[in-house]
């Protein structure tokens, strides 16, 4: 199985937690339908932790919890697939999940193959109770392998949380998406911790194994098992944005039932969908005029030294077609000026005996923006805001 564009979906965690039951998840099937998620491209529903009783069964099987799930789990994957969508489920490398719940460490084989008889498309995989004995990697390696011969196509989603260097072995593992950040909880701090710290990670994403900074919280509002104090809607606009440009995984987390118009404005913008989905996968890179240090631990002189402007980065990525996404984002308390925001067009490539420069359709508001001399000025960017164009490169 290969996967060659962030995948796109839903997560019952980060609003429901334990709270999850049959009813819950096909209902949210439905709303994917009925609020036009699915038309926009989200296509799987996925159960997270705490789904299973504490007990195998005598064959050591994991059993869905009956109170929960009282017709199994086959059951709740043909209505998802009826609805033209994808089954994700939940287990972890180590002997527990997160929760306390039976993981796979020790029955990978056993679930791999309990999971496509019961049709799963997606395995959300944590890392929680681990033998600490055994190398991660090969923690990975095993449920890979597993799924890899298990007769059905199943998306493994390594959730490591970036430990134990996971950006420089993950790829080699099979997996298809790996968790790069801690938990993502409903505030600003947490976006802007999570963002500033993935930013600069970019060489490890890409096609097959893409960078998952964690789920969205757009939509959240404050509600829910992972919510803390909420955002305002140009938070949720950054964080939908940035997560979109940086090629993560756009797994919704809010209770889709129940969107309000400004959420449904941002997670349904088929334009800044088609940004993370790009068929050419490019990696992100910045394009400010100033860089500003961030990494203490090396000196100017160490070849892997980089430094960058992590309060303010102008970040872009080439497109298929040869379009360039381009985004400006302020992570700072009070407002960005022209003096942070000024793009040489040399910085995309484009100097000016090139000939050529660019046309920016801005993602949010529809309107175009002009360069100058050279030059792409942002006058003003409110705190926690940003700017996302898609630039035509035309004759100067």
């Amino acid at each position: 199985m290969v996967v060659n564009k962030p995948p796109l979906g839903w997560n019952t965690w980060n609003t429901f937690g334990a709270n999850i039951n049959e009813q819950l998840i096909m209902e949210s099937a439905d709303a994917m339908i009925a609020n036009g998620l699915k038309d926009a491209g989200y296509e799987y529903v996925v159960i997270d932790d705490i789904w299973a009783l504490k007990e195998r069964d005598e064959n050591g099987r994991l059993v869905p919890d009956p109170e929960k799930f009282p017709h199994g789990m086959k059951y709740v994957a043909d209505y998802i697939h009826s609805k033209g969508l994808k089954f994700g489920m939940y287990s972890c490398a180590g002997y527990l999940t997160c929760a306390g719940y039976p993981a796979s460490y020790g029955y990978e084989w056993v679930d791999a193959k309990t999971f496509a008889e019961w049709e799963v498309d997606f395995l959300k995989y944590d890392f929680c109770f681990h033998p600490m004995t055994e190398r991660a990697d090969v923690l990975y390696k095993r449920m890979a392998i597993a799924l890899a011969n298990c007769g059905r196509d199943i998306l493994l989603s390594a959730c490591s949380w970036g430990s134990e260097n996971t950006k420089q072995w993950i790829k080699e593992t099979g997996a298809h998406m790996w968790r790069s950040t801690g938990d993502i909880f409903d505030s600003w701090a947490s976006i802007k911790s999570l963002a500033q710290s993935q930013i600069v990670a970019q060489e490890y994403n890409g096609h097959g194994c893409f960078n998952d900074m964690d789920m969205l919280i757009v939509g959240m509002n404050g509600k829910g098992n992972v919510a803390l104090t909420g955002c305002t809607t140009e938070e949720y606009r950054l964080h939908f944005s940035l997560w979109a440009l940086l090629n993560s995984p756009l797994m919704i987390g809010c209770d889709i039932r129940d969107m309000t118009d400004e959420t449904k404005s941002i997670l349904l913008n088929k334009d800044v969908i088609a940004i993370n989905q790009d068929e050419l996968g490019a990696e992100p890179f910045f394009a400010n005029n100033f860089k500003y240090e961030i990494n203490n631990s090396r000196t100017e002189n160490d070849p892997f030294y980089k430094s960058y402007p992590i309060d303010t980065p102008i970040i872009a990525k080439y497109l298929d077609g040869g379009d360039i996404a381009i985004g400006f984002f302020n992570f700072m308390d009070t407002d960005a000026s022209v003096w942070n925001f000024t793009l040489t067009l040399d910085n995309l490539g484009l100097p000016l005996s090139s000939g050529k420069t660019i046309e920016l359709h801005d993602l949010w508001t529809g309107k175009t923006l002009k360069t100058f001399n050279g030059t792409v000025r942002i006058d003003k960017v409110a705190p926690h805001d940003c700017r996302l164009f898609r630039a035509k490169v035309v004759d100067a």
